[in-house]
């Protein structure tokens, strides 16, 4: 089943963060785990799902998405934490 969601994804260090929108994130993210997606996420390394939130609709998804980009690292490094403390992948969750 899609579901409209907004994720964050980093490299093995946690140095580099990218957000994105999906209405089928496992798929999405397993496209960032094997490099399927040219671009930031594979030229960084960016594979390790460290957070995720689903949303009723793609509209507000995209909007969260948007919001979430203009914060600043402290503020995303905070959110992240307070949900995935040791910033662990996530993405064997999502099955």
């Amino acid at each position: 089943m899609k579901q409209p969601s907004i994720y964050i994804i980093t490299n093995n260090k946690n140095t580099t963060l990218y957000i994105g929108v999906s209405s089928d994130l496992k798929a999405r993210i397993y496209q960032h785990k094997n490099k399927l997606i040219e671009g930031f996420s594979a030229t960084y390394h960016l594979h390790k799902l460290v957070y995720f939130e689903a949303l009723d609709d793609m509209e507000s998804a995209i909007i969260r998405e948007k919001r979430l980009k203009k914060w600043n690292r402290a503020w995303k490094n905070r959110l992240i934490s307070e949900l995935n403390p040791s910033w662990r992948d996530l993405y064997g969750d999502l099955f």
